[in-house]
């Protein structure tokens, strides 16, 4: 299970906002550079003058990285990998694993860098590179889904919201529970023209039950075999909407949701607003 970090402290006191934007970050953000840049250099060196060269000068080759001798030193392998920045210092560092001539306790410093950093890239599990948390695929469905409630008049603060749960899911400073409290009301905001627009104050759980009560009402761009178009959506808002552990106290301990579930229930939420939005679910005449 992944920890959600507290928030800093001048945030957490009033003194600052939380940043617009504070990850994942792609390429090598600035305040990562330099720390990345040591990693490669601590990690290709035994000693303060001794160097894994081969390993180093192997990698040079292989990524065409340019490197020039210094005289009678000889060619400085080593310094020219910790010298790239960008993509291709993401490239060394992945090159770097899959050669082996990382050790252990390398990369466990690695996976911490890049995890503090808020980094969108991580080890994986087989230790032997680098992989995007989230896949690139998933991440433009979910900024698809945000650019295209933007433009919706119907989807009221969808857009806000969705953005907000992305963030507070992916964020240096995950906030799980708040991610899928927005998640909801993203759902809420584009849903709403569709299923229940003559109710100002409806839920997740309103809409629900105005599926329930009118199936016939509502159709799909994409319909299942059993001939029951809603049922599909109806099915993700269901578990969206059981999902939320938080939402409600009571005699039993309230159980936050955990980073995972939240992260979920973003992904999950970015596919209703999409439906909803672009008319693949529809209120029949």
């Amino acid at each position: 299970m992944t920890t959600a970090r507290r928030p800093r402290f001048s945030v957490r006191t009033g003194l600052t906002e939380a940043p617009e934007h504070d990850g994942p970050f792609d390429d090598v953000p600035e305040h990562l550079l330099g720390t990345l840049q040591q990693w490669v250099t601590d990690t290709l060196q035994l000693t303060l003058v001794d160097f894994k060269e081969a390993e180093a000068r192997a990698a040079c080759l292989r990524l065409r990285i340019p490197v020039a001798s210094s005289g009678y030193k000889g060619v400085n392998y080593a310094k020219a990998l910790s010298a790239t920045s960008s993509t291709q210092l993401l490239d060394v560092v992945d090159e770097l694993l899959l050669s082996g001539a990382t050790e252990a306790r390398d990369i466990e410093m690695l996976i911490c860098i890049l995890d503090d950093a808020g980094s969108a890239y991580r080890v994986n599990e087989e230790w032997d590179g680098l992989e995007e948390k989230v896949i690139p695929a998933v991440r433009d469905a979910v900024r698809h889904a945000i650019a295209e409630a933007a433009t919706a008049s119907s989807a009221g603060s969808a857009a806000d919201h969705l953005a907000t749960a992305w963030q507070a899911a992916y964020g240096r400073s995950p906030d799980p529970e708040r991610a899928y409290s927005e998640s909801i009301k993203a759902v809420e905001s584009a849903a709403h023209a569709v299923i229940q627009p003559n109710n100002a104050k409806a839920t997740l759980g309103t809409m629900l039950g105005e599926i329930r009560n009118a199936r016939h009402k509502f159709d799909a761009a994409i319909p299942p075999k059993n001939g029951d178009p809603i049922a599909p959506a109806e099915a993700m808002m269901q578990a969206l909407w059981d999902g939320q552990t938080s939402r409600h106290g009571g005699q039993t301990p309230t159980s936050p949701e955990t980073l995972e579930a939240a992260r979920a229930g973003v992904h999950l939420a970015a596919a209703l607003v999409q439906w909803f939005v672009s008319g693949a679910v529809i209120r029949t005449p």
